[in-house]
């Protein structure tokens, strides 16, 4: 029993000695004024501009991509032009075949029997029932082709804007991320580690 407290006692005077000879200043107390982060010569300041991602939105709904090129992203015109341009691509594919079989089913009604879908046979090759089906296939597809495209053109918008926004993101001194490095004497190992400064 004398044992079991003494070793306890022991143990408790030497995790007191072990705390309180730590170095009160590590590598995570560095000043700014020690290690500069960010040399103020290479920061360029300018002005926010609370226009600017209406102005980029109002070019992009105006022509597509022209808000991109607003916020000087050029690389995303294409993108934009090939998404909208593809979108419309099938909108027009879609509407052609539809106005197709729509033309031939009305001949059909009409009494005729020289449309395209008919053949040379004297039973027609497609049926009337499936040129209706044809039809409602097209337009359903010619309608998906219309959401999709506008959608695209929508995303066009909310691009510019929301890019312009993120141009004046503020990053400044005032906010910094710097690696340290600790050496731990007591574990004879080191520490890697990053550090985040705010400052308001």
């Amino acid at each position: 029993m004398l044992n079991k407290r003494l070793f306890l006692v022991t143990i408790t005077l030497l995790n007191f000695c072990f705390i309180f000879s730590q170095k009160e200043k590590d590598s995570t107390n560095i000043s700014l004024e020690e290690s500069p982060i960010i040399a103020n010569k290479t920061l360029k300041k300018q002005a926010i501009d609370p226009l600017r991602p209406s102005k980029a939105a109002f070019y992009s709904a105006v022509l597509p991509g022209l808000g991109q090129a607003y916020n000087k992203k050029y690389w995303k015109i294409p993108l934009v032009w090939g998404a909208i341009g593809t979108g419309i691509y099938f909108y027009v594919r879609n509407d052609r075949q539809f106005d197709r079989y729509r033309d031939a089913y009305k001949r059909r009604l009409a009494g005729f029997k020289d449309d395209e879908f008919y053949g040379s046979g004297a039973t027609p090759a497609i049926s009337n029932d499936a040129l209706i089906r044809a039809q409602q296939q097209f337009r359903r597809n010619k309608e998906v082709s219309l959401l999709v495209t506008v959608g695209l053109y929508v995303l066009n918008i909310i691009d510019a804007n929301v890019d312009a926004h993120l141009m004046q993101f503020n990053v400044n001194e005032d906010l910094s991320l710097s690696p340290h490095f600790q050496y731990n004497e007591m574990e004879n190992s080191s520490d890697l580690g990053l550090t985040l400064n705010f400052k308001f």
